[in-house]
């Protein structure tokens, strides 16, 4: 039996993973970083794990568990993150850290510590959460854009300095899908941004807080978490995944307009979104 480590699965596309690999046969340890959720995967009759990806020992506890119990690892879904809006001159260092740690530092200690155990086994799949964000840029999305560019630029190098090897490295950019993504991202917004003094005021009162708050699935193109873990599990059954994995037809139209438009053309319609 395949088995699989998955990072983030408290809700939404990491939740939503792990039960579809369950119920295709796939040995699911979800983990999460708070403990209500932790026993909430438990009940759900998961393998689980407590892990916080800004903590690396709690990264090696779980690695270590699973090459206890299975005496491999087959594959990991580095799907943790988070969502930080703000116009990027209201973004302070210590938030824009905040962001890296999780969507990035974490991603890529788990990434690190794998590897040992992928090479020594000889095979291995590393699965990528980046975005749309991580092809194009949006406003007032400046630290998450940020945090997924990063993803791509070290994913890619990755998959070369290891091509001569049989671990895979695969890249899965979203676009939208239901989540409770919005919604933390309108806590972090509330909770880091100084809204009235912010030469942006006027902007996130009238439009990205209306839009935060909106808890309809109303954006173009949204589809629901299964969209995800559907290409999660083509890539653990298929022998040589490919390196990038588009999700919706928001990322096929924005990663198209990004290769063929003009930079100064292409912020023209990006800033209408």
């Amino acid at each position: 039996m395949k088995n699989i480590l998955i990072t983030g699965c408290s809700s939404g596309i990491g939740l939503e993973t792990a039960k579809i690999l369950k119920n295709n046969g796939i040995k699911v340890y979800a983990s999460a970083r708070k403990q209500k959720d932790v026993e909430m995967l438990e009940e759900l009759g998961f393998e689980t794990f407590l892990l916080d990806v800004t903590k690396p020992q709690h990264i090696t506890t779980a690695l270590e568990q699973i090459i206890k119990n299975d005496n491999k690892i087959d594959a990991v879904f580095n799907n943790a993150g988070f969502g930080q809006p703000g116009a990027v001159e209201d973004i302070s260092v210590d938030i824009l850290k905040e962001e890296f740690e999780t969507n990035f530092f974490g991603m890529h200690e788990m990434t690190r510590q794998v590897l040992p155990f992928m090479r020594k086994q000889g095979y291995g799949k590393i699965i990528q959460h980046s975005s749309v964000l991580g092809i194009i840029s949006l406003k007032f999305r400046g630290a998450y854009n940020a945090s997924k560019y990063a993803i791509e630029g070290l994913a890619d190098t990755l998959r070369q300095e290891l091509s001569n090897t049989n671990i895979s490295v695969s890249t899965i950019n979203t676009g939208p899908v239901t989540s409770k993504f919005r919604e933390n991202a309108l806590n972090n917004f509330r909770k880091n941004v100084d809204i009235e003094n912010s030469a942006f005021s006027k902007t996130y009162k009238n439009e990205l807080k209306q839009r935060l708050e909106n808890d309809k699935d109303d954006t173009p193109f949204n589809l629901p978490p299964s969209s995800v873990a559907n290409v999660v599990l083509k890539i653990i059954n298929t022998q040589k995944p490919k390196p990038r994995y588009y999700v919706t037809k928001a990322t096929y139209i924005l990663g198209f307009a990004k290769r063929v438009l003009s930079t100064s053309l292409l912020d023209k319609i990006l800033n209408r979104i």
